[in-house]
């Protein structure tokens, strides 16, 4: 999602990769150093355009943070939608659910500080997008057909909310990049450790697999 360090040269002649560059810039700069701490200048340095055309592009700081918020959650909406969920069992369809999430979060820190950017602002961006809150529709409801049909067929003896299962699994997938370096610090574990994360993927897939299958 985020560019590599370095400046950009975005194609002049193309309005729309422009705008990509723009963004993808400005990802790294808001991840790095926050909506207050990032800077426009550098931004349109790194890109080889200007305040100006940034401003004309975007309207202002607030709406490129606001835009790079909404390019982030729908990348991530799009890869969910692009599984085919739909064609697998309610454990397997779930599993997949659990690691795709897991791997995507793993390989997208910048996407992690940006959400934790957005909280520390108690999501005032966020309520201004007429974007966000449909993206994850989708990933609800086909998380909910997968529940309601392991429940309907015996796999899952628990009946579940949709948006409880998602923030189970999301707060361990997001704890793991978020609190990675104070959590390693204090417990003198690399969490990027290849054995440790592939512990920690089976981990989040039995937990919430043991919960669905358990008592109500």
């Amino acid at each position: 999602m985020a560019a590599a360090h370095g400046v950009k040269a975005p194609r002049r002649n193309d309005p729309e990769r422009t705008k990509e560059d723009i963004l993808d810039v400005a990802a790294e700069e808001f991840s790095d150093f926050g909506l207050a701490g990032a800077r426009v200048d550098a931004i349109a340095e790194r890109t080889k355009t200007s305040k100006r055309m940034i401003y004309y592009y975007f309207g202002s700081k607030e709406d490129l943070y606001l835009a790079v918020l909404e390019r982030a959650y729908a990348a991530i909406r799009q890869l969910e939608d692009a599984l085919p969920l739909g064609q697998l069992a309610p454990e397997h369809a779930l599993t997949t659910m659990i690691q795709s999430t897991f791997d995507y979060d793993e390989a997208h820190p910048d996407f992690i500080r940006l959400v934790a950017i957005e909280n520390i602002h108690k999501a005032e961006h966020m309520t201004r997008s007429q974007s966000i809150a449909g993206l994850n529709v989708s990933v609800i409801q086909t998380l909910d057909r997968i529940l309601l049909e392991g429940f309907r067929t015996g796999v899952f003896r628990r009946r579940a909310s949709a948006v409880d299962v998602h923030m189970l699994i999301s707060s361990f997938c997001f704890f793991r990049v978020s609190n990675r370096y104070t959590f390693g610090t204090i417990f003198g574990m690399d969490l990027s450790e290849p054995a440790t994360r592939q512990r920690h993927r089976r981990m989040i897939v039995d937990a919430v697999l043991n919960y669905l299958k358990g008592e109500e």
